[in-house]
Parts: structure tokens; C-alpha cells; sequence
């Protein structure tokens, strides 16, 4: 018997927009049944107008950076500059912040209509180095903080070992370090998925992890058939260097060492050769687009749609969290193609709701979500059709309006597990996002 029943007035089945479905919610948290052509909300129905659509996944995260917003957007730089404000604000985390700030991200992210974040986590221990009495507090703090706020997680546990080829850690980056790839892994290895929370790995970068010891994370991930993510060709010095230092770009070092395949994702591969893209494609390596913090940090336009040609998936992320908006996500990365290419329409709105959807969550390691079917996880987000940006089209355009007029503003509803997270725009177990953000903002400016 369903635990409860959604009605909802306008859905996106993958493929197009339907009216009126019924969605039964098993005791488990799935989908136990869909029902289209319902054309009224059955008795004791819980009704959601607007358009309803799988729970997005942001597949890429670093919570921490939310506290940079507006704080970089002054003066002029690059990367590089940006990087120096970052580690100001890593230095101030402690388990206890991380939570606090983690806790009011993903509150936003469910605010977005996001039930499904990739933490990409790389800041492991206490300034100066030394461990946490558990080692995985920060790990710990952030699995919790997805918790509260009511959305799932896969924690990146992140290897970084190296502020560069050759080159130990900087006095910033101590606390990132496990000192080698073994020792990461053992520390990553207590780790426990648990419901909400699935356990995958991360290779910060070649330059961050020996190119020795790319293989143990690898190895690691596949031995647990884990997601292993890896920020790949994001700046061109980091091309350049790898060159120098391996005569081979990044893509073909991580080839060699056997970190490409289908379970893994590089975020961002912006700067890539033929051959790059090729090996990409011919592994299924997935690709990761965060294309507001992609033009908000002057990184470049990746080659999105060849990559997808060749045959790597696409998923999207908020990554420095510039903004929190998949949606905008989504937009942005067709747009971008648009102005790279100067021709329109490189993604239709339903790959681009795909992208942020099912591929996104396949990219985190749940193949059972992103997707409005019998079996699936009753996660879902109401986006509404009335407001001053997406009223006026007609309903059966709704994929449309949602990628190319809504925002993150315009999502009504989140549902994670068959339980109400958001409802009318307002979070059910974070009463003040706002509040909690200012709060855990400034706790860690310093």
C-alpha cells in the first residue's frame, strides 16, 4: 500500500511534459506507482502545481566556498587570486563550523529544488596538519549537515597530496594532505555510507596527487565500485605544467594510470586536445560542467558538446557556488555553446533537464534516481508556471520554460524520500535559511 500520494498537475517524464499523474510513495522511499491521465488529485492526495521534475544532483560541490560569494566578485584576477581568498576562508573551518555552513548550503541547494549533492572534500585536518581525534571529522560534519538540511550526499573524499608536480604542500594546504595516497586511504576506508549518504573518492587534480599514486585512489574507487572524481584540465597552467613535468596532458596521465572509465567523472575538462576528448569518450568518463563558476572564475568555455559526441555524459554542479541554481546550470551550458559556436539549440531542454537529473545522480553513484518511474527514489522538485518569469507558455512547454526562464526562485516544492522538504517555497526542518547563512558566513570570514 502507499505510504502517500502525490498529485501533481504537470510532470516531465524525460521525454515530455504530461498532466495530471498520480505518484504513490512506498514505505520505502520509492516510487511504488505512476499513474498518468489523472485528471483531477485523487482523495487525500497531497497536490503539487507547476511543473514537477526528478530532484536535481549537484554534482559538484565545495560548501565551504559559498562563504566567497560577493566577497571575490571585488576588483580583477584570476584563478589564481581567487585561490588565496579560499584559503583564507579553509583556514577558519572547524568540524563545528563545516557543520553549521554546510548544513545552511544544503538548505539552499533544497531550496533550488536540488536533492542530491557531490561533495567534493578535501579539507580533512586541523590547521597545521595534525588530525582530528577522529580523523574524519570534517567528513563526518558535512555527511550530517546533508542530514538536517534533508537532501542526500556523496561525499568525494578527496586525495590531495601536493601544491604541485614535484612540490610539497604549501603552509594553506597542510591540512588537506594525508601525506600519501596509502594513508589517505586508510583514513577514507572508516568512512560508512549510511541512508542519506554514500561514500565515493576524488582526485583533487594531477597536480595535487603524485602521479605514483594516482593508481591507489583508482584502485581504491574500483575495488568498492565507488564514484572517483577528479578536476581535470581546468586551467591551462596546469596543462602546461603536466607537460613539463610528464611530457603528456592531464587526461592522457590519468589514462595511463588508470583512472578513466565509466564510474568516473572529470569536472570542468575545459581545456582539452582531439585526443583528450577522445580518450574521454572512448572510457565513458563522465564530464561535470559548472558553468557559472566556470565564467565567474575566467576559466574558459569546455567543449561540452563534443565531449557528449564522443561519448562522455554530462552532468552539472555549482561548484564555488557563485550562484545555487541548476537550472541556471543547465542554461548556461547551452548558452556558452551558443556563444563559442555562434549557432543555437546544441541541447534540446529535455537533455538539458537530463543532465541535471538522472546523469547528475548517476554521476554520484545512484542509478535509481533522477527519474519519475516505478522503482526510482521519490525524490522530486516542484517548479512553478505562474510566476512573472515562466507564466505565459503554454504547460506543455514546461521543460522549456523550466531550463530557459525559471531560476532557483521558482521552485515551490522539494521532495526527498517521499518526505516534504520544501513546501511553498519555505524549508521544513531549516525554519531561516537566510539566518543560517549569515550566521555561519561570518563564523568562518574571520
Amino acid at each position: 500500500m502507499p505510504v502517500k500520494t502525490y498529485w501533481l498537475e504537470h510532470s516531465w517524464l524525460g521525454t515530455h511534459v504530461e498532466p495530471g499523474v498520480a505518484l504513490e510513495v512506498g514505505a520505502n522511499g520509492r516510487i511504488a506507482a505512476l499513474r498518468t491521465g489523472v485528471d483531477a488529485p485523487p482523495p487525500g492526495a497531497e497536490v503539487l502545481r507547476g511543473l514537477t521534475v526528478p530532484g536535481l544532483a549537484n554534482a559538484h560541490s565545495h560548501a565551504f566556498h559559498r562563504a566567497l560569494r560577493s566577497l571575490v566578485q571585488v576588483g580583477s584576477g584570476t584563478f589564481w587570486t581567487w585561490r588565496e581568498f579560499m584559503y583564507q576562508v579553509a583556514q577558519n573551518l572547524t568540524p563545528d563550523t563545516y557543520f553549521a555552513l554546510a548544513r545552511a548550503v544544503y538548505a539552499e541547494m533544497a531550496l533550488a529544488g536540488i536533492t542530491n549533492v557531490g561533495e567534493f572534500h578535501y579539507v580533512h585536518h586541523a590547521p597545521g596538519g595534525a588530525p582530528y581525534a577522529d580523523p574524519n571529522a570534517m567528513g563526518e560534519a558535512l555527511i550530517e549537515a546533508a542530514a538536517e538540511a534533508g537532501i542526500r550526499i556523496t561525499l568525494l573524499d578527496t586525495a590531495y597530496l601536493s601544491s604541485g608536480f614535484g612540490e610539497a604542500p604549501n603552509p594553506h594546504q597542510v591540512r588537506f594532505s594525508d601525506g600519501t595516497a596509502d594513508a589517505w586511504a586508510e583514513r577514507v576506508s572508516a568512512l560508512k555510507p549510511r541512508g542519506h549518504a554514500l561514500i565515493g573518492v576524488a582526485i583533487h587534480s594531477v597536480r595535487a596527487v603524485p602521479a605514483g599514486q594516482l593508481a591507489t585512489v583508482a584502485r581504491w574507487a574500483e575495488e568498492r565500485q565507488a564514484p572517483l572524481h577528479v578536476h581535470l584540465s581546468e586551467q591551462t597552467a596546469e596543462n602546461e605544467a603536466c607537460r613539463a613535468a610528464h611530457g603528456r596532458t592531464p587526461t592522457q596521465l590519468l589514462a595511463d594510470h588508470g583512472v578513466l572509465g565509466p564510474r568516473t567523472t572529470g569536472v570542468h575538462n575545459t581545456h582539452l586536445t582531439d585526443g583528450d576528448i577522445a580518450l574521454l569518450g572512448g572510457t565513458t568518463t563522465g564530464t561535470c560542467m559548472c558553468p557559472t563558476t566556470e565564467r565567474d572564475l575566467a576559466d574558459g568555455i569546455g567543449p561540452a558538446r563534443r565531449l557528449q559526441q564522443a561519448g562522455s555524459p554530462l552532468s552539472l554542479g555549482s561548484d564555488s557556488h557563485a550562484v545555487i541554481d541548476l537550472l541556471e546550470e543547465a542554461r548556461a551550458m547551452e548558452l556558452n555553446e551558443r556563444l563559442s559556436s555562434r549557432t543555437r539549440g546544441h541541447w534540446t531542454a529535455n537533455a538539458l533537464l537530463t543532465a541535471a537529473t538522472a546523469d547528475g545522480h548517476a554521476a554520484l553513484g545512484l542509478a535509481d534516481a533522477g527519474r519519475l518511474e516505478a522503482g526510482a527514489l521519490a525524490d522530486f522538485t516542484t517548479i512553478a508556471l505562474d510566476s512573472v518569469r515562466t507564466a505565459g507558455p503554454l504547460p506543455r512547454l514546461g521543460a522549456e520554460t523550466a531550463v530557459f526562464a525559471a531560476t532557483a526562485s521558482d521552485v515551490r516544492h522539494t521532495v526527498v524520500g517521499g518526505r516534504h522538504i520544501v513546501r511553498d517555497g519555505s524549508h521544513t526542518l531549516v525554519p531561516d535559511v537566510a539566518s543560517a547563512l549569515s550566521e555561519s558566513i561570518a563564523a568562518v570570514r574571520g
